[in-house]
């Protein structure tokens, strides 16, 4: 990948120069408790194709870094509507070596619904939490339980989930390093409380025109972040945005 901001680790790359394996893996290195977003856009602002997928939307260097910012995760955070309609599975094992063999994944859901794709076991694959709150009711807690695990089930907050009493859990539980994965939802709730630290953005050479959603969408944040790497290959740009005071 082509170097065209880099604000990060300057010795290691020089505008205009090719990074890759090692090299990348250094220029997206963060610290140890830290809460980071990867998302895809296209040229017009849509967070995903005309089948509302990312799929349809995806680069082969956008698919590359996805891959690293997951090796270099403790656990990968996403909304339950998305972890369904994207058919999500438990993570497979990481690339580069990692404190464990596969990052874990949690489920964020106020319904308390362990999406299908989640239920069973799946050996070599990480483990799967679900973050839900009080108001999901006793009865779908207990079906959650069931099915994770009494230990995999995290309730913080009455009627709305607490995203920040949840990312304590979890870093209490050595889960510290976390990637959100959106959907759209998720991450506006992350950036409103006040937990994201780090954006990486794919911007895709395409207009999809439509009226697919933003990579954001709803809670307001105003959270100002500032470009620090930012890479290109064939045409996809991708980013680090990290907020001033980190």
């Amino acid at each position: 990948m082509r170097v065209l901001l880099n604000e990060v680790s300057p010795h290691i790359a020089a505008p205009g120069s090719e990074v890759s394996g090692e090299a990348l893996a250094v220029l997206y290195a963060h610290p140890e408790r830290w809460t980071r977003a990867n998302m895809v856009a296209t040229l017009d602002g849509a967070g995903a194709g005309e089948d509302g997928l990312t799929g349809s939307v995806n680069t082969p260097p956008d698919n590359e870094v996805y891959r690293l910012l997951r090796d270099l995760a403790d656990v990968v955070l996403v909304g339950a509507g998305t972890a369904r309609a994207e058919g999500y599975g438990r993570p497979g094992p990481r690339l580069r070596p990692g404190r464990t063999p596969c990052p874990d994944l949690a489920v964020v859901s106020r319904a308390a619904r362990v999406p299908p794709g989640l239920a069973g076991p799946a050996p070599g694959r990480g483990g799967v939490w679900m973050v839900t709150r009080a108001a999901a009711g006793e009865r779908a807690l207990e079906r959650a339980r069931a099915l994770l695990g009494a230990d995999r089930v995290l309730v913080h907050g009455g009627v709305e989930v607490d995203l920040r009493a949840a990312l304590a859990d979890l870093a209490g539980r050595g889960l510290s390093r976390v990637l959100c994965e959106g959907g759209p939802s998720l991450l506006a709730d992350v950036a409103a409380a006040g937990l994201l630290d780090e954006l990486c953005l794919s911007t895709v050479p395409l207009l999809a025109g439509g009226d697919a959603p933003r990579i954001a969408l709803g809670a307001r944040s105003g959270l100002e972040l500032r470009p620090r790497l930012v890479l290109e290959r064939d045409g996809t740009l991708l980013h680090r945005f990290v907020r001033p005071t980190r």
